[in-house]
């Protein structure tokens, strides 16, 4: 347990705080409506439908207003660079932004869900009511509003439509039926385009069903504005429910029982939304700025494997190790904005990107770059960044563990490009004394671009004594009878036949625990970040073995897990 608590207290915690709120939030205004006199006749018309209409609608407002915070990326770098003086696990948690993003997400759906269901259902009592269905009372409040000088308690206020199509009518004729109808089919529409299979296969329209929130908060702004829950008002005389609820064929012809007046709520909605629109209101246009500033090409490569890189430079452009940017290329789509990990080293005058061919709009990138004449600029590229991530804190362990899975390996260009830059450079800053990168690839070509930059590591380590430093091992975890025929013949050379490192290239995937004990065995007393870009599958056996071969000593091994996330 305490294992676990090194990597997963504070998110823990957090999580914790955020749902214990939401309990709260469903269980007092659960309480409220189902127990305060002001709504005695609304729970007499439609019951238990009010608090579990309004209980979730308290919790959505709680959520909507959290659920566009995650996703203000440059508010984030600003949180995250202003807690770089404070410990790395408050810095881990601005990294699992998106991970907040979805878990409000999955309570925003939830509620939504219930809040639907019970109107559908309260809709359904108040026509009933209408029509005299239940008792006198039920019948006497839904007649309130008919006459002069009196207000109405049931929104259904149609009289001459056949009672079975009034429910519809009602859903397309009010504001709080028609923006409801809006925002659930927006949200579904959101929620649905979000699940792994249709991001990862079809981005294009997991991007565009997302905008849908513009829609979705414009209709959840305006949906209070119907005021179709409505409670009692204070009144001279006042009108006493213990006394009148009894005696409704004498409200007003009596001092005691005049009519009861009833007011819907005031909207509340836009108060908790308005603060977090504006903030990524301000994004956008941030984003936009960005976009206006001019990016040159210095270089464009195609590597093999279909994966492009691309040298861009950028008046006044700073970044650090293991950032990311968001590109744009508007001659392919003026909308689609894709992350992208950089690959250059904070020291270089140029930002890089390695792009993999993976989906529509990597093909075309690819494919317009492909057939610009030798030495021409690209098409326009808009860069929104660069922004933080959990490798920037690398430096901040003695030992450090990177690994990469496929076009992964990005970030760790960036880390093991600054490390070669620091060392030429002797920089007294490095703490870093170990590091051990780890490389999974499916096919041999993927090692190729990336092999030059560590057979110069490998030369610079041994030319100053430190061979030791970087210890680092590629798995390929694809081959085929030629490829083994080929390493056979060539097993006695000095050098790897796949990627010509004195590191020969092993077979298969890693054995982790084996890989876990002998660093914690090499580093008996140091903390150990684990970074990893990387498959969702690979994060979980290597966060569990995190928490395995941790000491609850802090004197000891300790390892510290840190995922990739964008």
């Amino acid at each position: 347990m305490g294992n676990w608590l090194v990597n997963n207290g504070l998110s823990a915690f957090t999580l914790v705080v955020w749902m214990g709120i939401n309990i709260f939030l469903f269980v007092f205004f659960y309480n409220r409506y189902n127990s305060e006199p002001q709504y005695f006749y609304t729970r007499h018309l439609i019951g238990a439908g009010l608090p579990w209409a309004r209980a979730p609608a308290a919790v959505l407002n709680f959520n909507c207003m959290l659920i566009l915070l995650p996703v203000c990326r440059n508010l984030l770098s600003l949180i995250r660079g202003s807690l770089m003086c404070c410990s790395k696990t408050m810095r881990k948690q601005v990294d699992k932004n998106l991970t907040f993003h979805k878990l409000v997400a999955y309570m925003i759906g939830l509620m939504t869900a219930v809040h639907t269901i019970a109107h559908l259902l309260n809709v359904e009592w108040f026509n009933n009511s209408r029509q005299g269905v239940y008792d006198e009372l039920s019948t006497d409040l839904s007649k309130l509003g008919d006459e002069d000088d009196t207000t109405y308690l049931n929104p259904v206020r149609e009289k001459d439509l056949n009672p079975e199509r009034i429910p519809i009518y009602f859903a397309f004729s009010t504001i709080a039926g028609v923006t409801g109808v809006v925002i659930t089919l927006a949200l579904i529409l959101i929620i649905t385009s979000s699940m792994e299979v249709i991001r990862r296969s079809y981005f294009e329209v997991f991007w565009y069903t997302h905008h849908l929130f513009v829609i979705f908060f414009a209709g959840l702004v305006f949906h209070g504005a119907g005021r179709i829950v409505r409670s009692l008002q204070e009144s001279d005389p006042p009108h006493n429910v213990t006394l009148c609820k009894d005696r409704s064929d004498e409200w007003g012809q009596t001092p005691q029982c005049p009519d009861p007046q009833f007011a819907g709520g005031f909207p509340q909605t836009w108060m908790f939304v308005i603060g977090p629109m504006v903030l990524y209101i301000c994004e956008r246009l941030v984003r936009f700025i960005r976009y206006m500033q001019v990016v040159r090409y210095r270089k464009i490569v195609m590597h093999p494997s279909k994966v492009l890189e691309l040298q861009l430079e950028k008046s006044g452009f700073k970044m650090d190790v293991g950032q990311y940017v968001f590109l744009n290329c508007p001659t392919i789509s003026q909308l689609e904005w894709h992350p992208f990990t950089m690959t250059s080293a904070p020291e270089e005058d140029f930002f890089s990107v390695h792009i993999r061919s993976a989906g529509d709009w990597t093909d075309k990138l690819i494919d317009i770059m492909q057939k610009l004449p030798e030495g021409a600029q690209g098409p326009k590229m808009g860069v929104d960044g660069p922004f933080g991530t959990a490798s920037e804190d690398v430096f901040d362990y003695e030992v450090s563990m990177l690994v990469g899975a496929g076009i992964g390996i990005t970030p760790f260009a960036s880390i093991l490009k600054s490390i070669w830059y620091k060392f030429k450079g002797s920089d007294p800053k490095l703490r870093t004394k170990k590091i051990y990168f780890y490389w999974l690839c499916r096919e041999t070509y993927a090692f190729e671009w990336f092999a030059d930059l560590l057979q110069s590591l490998e030369k610079e380590m041994e030319e100053r004594g430190m061979g030791n430093f970087l210890t680092y091992k590629l798995f390929l975890t694809g081959w085929d009878q030629s490829h083994i025929t080929h390493v056979t013949v060539h097993f006695d050379k000095e050098t790897d036949v796949v990627t010509g490192l004195k590191q020969k290239t092993h077979y298969g995937r890693p054995v982790w625990d084996k890989e876990f004990e002998q660093v914690r065995q090499e580093n008996p007393m140091s903390q150990v970040g684990t970074f990893l870009c990387g498959p969702e599958a690979l994060a979980n056996v290597l966060e569990k073995n995190c928490a395995k071969y941790s000491d609850v000593d802090p004197r000891k091994t300790r390892f510290h897990f840190n995922k990739e996330n964008f």
